[in-house]
């Protein structure tokens, strides 16, 4: 069997069977498309260890980071384990791949008190009415208030939200579902935005000729009928934040209002959303909040991945020490 098949079968094995997300797939892919330029399309029993060592090679000598290069490997080795299990070769040369160790950094974390400049800055920005300056306001707002990931809340729908109840039924990774609370400023900016906003940027898609049924506001409701979904499960005009063009809004237009609006806080010129998400942890466990309580609301497979976080706070707590202790 050629290289390409082997690798186009993993690649739906990941998206079908692991369900693993559309981001995620598409690195994997990446990460093989890469391997098959450099080895060609050969037979697949063919690729011996020195083979994926000069691909790793090479991949070093173009600057790749530690993590990328880490990545590249466990995804070879993912490859070439499926490879063995599904019988397409008897002998696995991945295993003996070493991956380099990656160095564990700290995540940007914004202080509280800076990101309540940004708040409320935001709110200012809102109380015009404009519908933009209201999405992004509470866009900011559940970001950092219920510490989900950009595509959980670029994903939301409208029956998502419990507005009683004050939580967020997000599809994180590998569609695995969690509910999460939300404060009452989160509360209060979703509010404004989907009264007074949303409607006025729906309005924009309906005039543009866009299509589905069923664009009206509210949460779900016993009994209710639900519009005609996409093959994905999800429903266009059910979508909670919508793009000045009156579509679902996309990471992409998330990352860039982060960047203009919470990167200066933290002095970087570029950020993330995953910024917010790192600051709701820290500021989590520097209230008390139990580790495994914060598990459950990043929605983390594992404890480890969470623990990093008590990291950023230790380090704060030795920053300080160091400024204050007469004997630091």
């Amino acid at each position: 069997m050629q290289l390409s098949a082997v690798v186009e079968g993993y690649v739906t094995h990941l998206s079908v069977v692991r369900r693993l997300s559309s981001a995620t797939v598409r690195a994997y892919r990446s990460d093989l498309a890469d391997l098959l330029t450099f080895l060609g399309d050969r037979p697949f029993e063919e690729v011996v260890v020195e083979d994926l060592r000069e691909w790793q090679w090479q991949s070093a000598q173009s600057g790749l980071s530690k993590a990328t290069a880490a990545r590249r490997a466990s995804t070879v080795r993912g490859l070439f384990a499926w490879a063995v299990e599904e019988e397409i070769v008897a002998v696995d040369p991945a295993r003996r791949l070493v991956s380099p160790k990656r160095g564990r950094t700290l995540p940007s974390v914004a202080t509280a008190d800076a990101l309540d400049e940004v708040l409320s800055h935001a709110a200012e920005l809102a109380a015009s009415g404009d519908p933009i300056a209201l999405r992004d306001h509470a866009l900011l707002e559940v970001l950092y208030g219920s510490g989900a990931r950009v595509s959980e809340v670029c994903g939301l729908d409208l029956d998502d939200i419990d507005h009683d109840r004050r939580t967020l039924l997000l599809r994180g990774k590998g569609d695995k579902e969690r509910v999460v609370p939300f404060g009452a400023p989160a509360a209060r900016a979703l509010e404004a935005y989907l009264v007074r906003a949303r409607p006025v940027l729906r309005a924009r898609a309906l005039e543009r000729g866009a299509s589905g049924a069923g664009g009206g506001e509210g949460v779900r409701r016993a009994g209710a009928t639900a519009p005609i979904a996409r093959s994905d499960g999800r429903v266009p005009d059910r979508a909670v934040f919508l793009g000045a063009k009156g579509s679902r809004l996309g990471p992409r237009a998330v990352h860039a209002l982060v960047s203009r609006t919470v990167a200066p806080s933290v002095g970087s010129e570029v950020l993330g959303p995953h910024a917010l998400r790192h600051s709701a942890a820290t500021h989590l466990l520097d209230g008390g909040a139990d580790l495994r309580a914060v598990q459950e609301i990043l929605g983390h497979a594992s404890l480890g991945t969470t623990q990093i976080y008590t990291h950023v706070s230790a380090e704060r707590l030795r920053e300080a020490y160091r400024l204050a202790h007469p004997r630091a």
